[in-house]
């Protein structure tokens, strides 16, 4: 019989199953697809010799994250680069605001207005940011705070709305940059932990950048399959698991899945039925003759790229998506351009190119256009650029990925409550009503991105358990 059986191989299934295996215990991984990755693959979906990331493309977490910062992924292959600025945030009058590594940069971006009230804000916790983001990913029944009084600070800034955070800044650049900031995780401005999503993202930029993988987001989970391999685990691929029955004998299963898919593999009837599933996403892979034309220079040299043109048109985009059930007008994107620091994943002189916005879960419209318009906004002639697309809505997005339902590529709405209590109330996020199952997918604390924290808690509260037992 084996200690650990992990179900799905995205990046927390493969942590979890890492974190197992490193402890002496026997450990099997199952994946439906035909290679590992969930959400941090990489594929040549337009044209040959372009290597787009089908979902997350850059890293901040992932660079910060506690749980990959511990382990040899250098080793087997994962080099992070970095951009000359890992985001801009550009404005119609051809300007930007910048998150640069430099506080101070990122504040004169701001412009004098809002400088001083920048710096305020992050200052005091970046030179504790190690501590403070192990306690912000971790819990209270997994770990408990390092730096309580640090993390107390935090959340006394961050809990409220962002529009509450925002108040202190007077002009609109910092506004707006803060507003894209919270839009990454798709929650209305207003919302409650919304301060503290723009908060983690600022820090995670200005501590270690905001990344890409060279070579695409694949090496991450290679990096991780290749270790857990190293350590004795077992991988298998091409493996659908749709009851308990098929999977082997074990003390533990470990499920990187929806919460629903969970229980209708486990049996567990509607123990999740409370479970919210948040706005989608509608993506574009672009195969590009040469650079995004962007208007604002600090655009061409960042990474990752922000687009509305204000505070209030990121607002009115993320309401309509996660509230009113309508696609927006002016959707507020997330754009990466890899080629900027990784110039092999395009042919000479080419370039991959990545955008999504936001729109209602299980939308069946068409966002091309309306997201190609706003790309002209900022960056006139991106059109005459483009050699191929690979546009993925809701539908698709779910069929690449069962953990995104309904094009929900944050596996559970990231707004409300649901933001700091997934998937449901409980001292136990990771645990279920079946003693031998556990939950580790972003539906779980911390919630979405690639950082492997949701699969490191939930290995530890196994593990704690199967010691327990001996």
């Amino acid at each position: 019989m084996l200690d650990a059986v992990v179900v799905g191989a995205g990046p927390n299934g493969l942590t979890a199953a890492v974190e197992l295996a490193r402890r002496g215990f026997s450990v099997a991984l199952f994946e439906a697809k035909g290679t590992v990755g969930g959400g941090s693959r990489t594929e040549e979906l337009t044209l040959p010799g372009f290597r787009h990331d089908p979902c997350a493309a850059a890293h901040p977490l992932g660079i910060n994250s506690p749980a990959f910062r511990a382990l040899p992924l250098e080793r087997y292959g994962l080099e992070w680069l970095h951009a000359e600025l890992p985001m801009a945030h550009p404005f119609l009058d051809g300007s930007a605001a910048v998150l640069s590594r430099s506080v101070a940069e990122t504040a004169a971006s701001f412009g004098p207005r809002d400088a001083g009230a920048y710096r305020r804000l992050v200052e005091p916790f970046l030179p504790k940011w190690d501590t403070l983001v192990r306690d912000f990913m971790s819990l209270p029944r997994t770990a408990l705070p390092r730096d309580p009084v640090t993390l107390a600070r935090f959340g006394l800034a961050g809990l409220p709305p962002s529009t509450w955070l925002t108040r202190r800044f007077r002009d609109e650049p910092a506004r707006t940059l803060f507003a894209g900031l919270v839009g990454h995780v798709m929650a209305p401005l207003n919302g409650l932990g919304t301060g503290a999503v723009g908060l983690v993202f600022a820090l995670a930029a200005h501590a270690r950048g905001w990344p890409v993988a060279r070579g695409g987001s694949q090496a991450v989970s290679d990096a991780l399959a290749a270790y857990l391999k190293d350590l004795g685990g077992a991988l298998h691929t091409d493996y659908e698991v749709k009851r308990l029955d098929d999977l082997p004998p074990a003390r533990a299963y470990v499920f990187d899945t929806s919460p629903t898919a969970l229980a209708r593999i486990a049996g567990l009837g509607n123990y999740y039925e409370g479970f919210r599933y948040g706005a989608a996403a509608f993506k574009i892979d672009y195969a590009l003759d040469g650079p995004v034309p962007w208007t604002a220079p600090e655009a061409r040299a960042a990474g990752t790229v922000q687009i509305g043109a204000d505070s209030a048109e990121i607002g009115a985009a993320l309401r309509a998506a996660s509230r009113d059930g309508r696609a927006p007008e002016r959707p507020f994107l997330i754009t990466v351009q890899p080629g900027v620091v990784d110039p092999g994943r395009a042919p000479a002189g080419q370039q991959v190119f990545w955008a999504y916005g936001h729109v209602p879960n299980g939308w069946t419209g068409d966002l091309t256009d309306v997201i190609e318009r706003q790309l002209e906004r900022f960056a006139p002639g991106f059109r005459d650029r483009v050699l191929a697309r690979a546009i993925a809505g809701p539908a698709e997005l779910a069929v690449r990925n069962a953990n995104y339902v309904g094009g929900d590529i944050a596996t559970g709405a990231a707004s409300g409550l649901q933001l700091l209590l997934r998937p449901r109330l409980s001292l136990s996020p990771y645990s279920t009503p079946h003693p031998a199952v556990y939950l580790c997918s972003s539906a779980t604390p911390p919630g979405p991105g690639v950082h492997g924290m949701s699969g490191h808690n939930a290995a530890k509260a196994v593990w704690r358990n199967l010691r327990g037992r001996d």
